[in-house]
């Protein structure tokens, strides 16, 4: 028996370390999942919404793998990313926080924003009012915003929302034209005036790019449930965001 029982460890051990391998292997190089625990990304992405991320669509650098350990020197088989994905990046600002927002300038182009327009090589792009709503952001403030559809020169569409009244002390509806240097995206939040992005950390890396984040698999409404109160969950659970494209609309 006790040789029986030895063997049974032992198999489970292996069992169970095979397990983790294949794990981390589809985490660092085929999807990861990710929570949004901020409203930057409204209303494309919302408060409680679990999605994955792509980790395969731009190649793998340092910043696919746990912990960002430097395996890998520089980024492999990489894919150039597109205008209007919504991409999970490491922050330049320390390389260590994860921030998810969309691309809208590629490396090269020249790129500023007047009232609210976003204008690249000089081509502003089409936006069209959608409706006036009410959002809820992350201090339970009802925020007065319009809601646009924005068009990109390809034709791919998305929402963004813009608040009324921005009482915010940065600028966030204009910024000089920049020319966005080699190796470095432009990214911006969806939430316009209510977003930490290249506006006011510069273009992103190549390097730190993770992924392309593809689709909402869950959504969780917290002011409705709690994760330690089960009974809540399927009457907080957002039936509507439930494998929610995030890929930009076609022509």
């Amino acid at each position: 028996m006790m040789k029986k029982d030895k063997k049974s460890f032992r198999e489970n051990v292996k069992t169970l370390f095979y397990a983790i391998v294949a794990a981390l292997l589809i985490r660092s190089f085929i999807f990861e999942p990710f929570s949004i625990p901020s409203g930057s990304m409204y209303p494309t992405l919302v408060v409680g919404d679990y999605l994955f991320v792509e980790k395969y669509s731009y190649g793998f650098s340092k910043h696919s793998l746990p912990l960002s350990l430097p395996i890998i020197k520089e980024r492999v088989f990489y894919n150039k990313p597109q205008r209007g994905d919504v991409i999970v990046f490491k922050t330049p600002e320390d390389n260590k926080t994860d921030y998810i927002k969309r691309l809208i300038g590629l490396p090269g182009e020249k790129i500023k924003m007047i009232d609210n327009q976003i204008y690249i090589n000089n081509e502003k792009i089409l936006r069209k009012k959608i409706s006036d709503e009410i959002y809820s952001n992350t201090y339970n403030q009802k925020i007065n915003v319009e809601k646009f559809k924005e068009i990109l020169p390809s034709g791919k569409s998305y929402h963004v929302f813009e608040i009324k009244e921005n009482i915010s002390v940065y600028d966030t509806d204009n910024f000089d034209e920049i020319i966005i240097p080699k190796d470095k995206f432009f990214v911006i939040g969806d939430n316009r005036d209510n977003s930490q992005d290249s506006r006011f950390i510069g273009g992103i890396p190549k390097t730190n790019l993770i992924g392309k984040a593809v689709v909402v698999f869950l959504s969780f409404d917290t002011n409705r449930g709690k994760w330690w109160k089960v009974w809540t969950w399927f009457s907080a659970i957002r039936k509507d965001r439930f494998i929610y494209s995030l890929l930009p609309n076609e022509k």
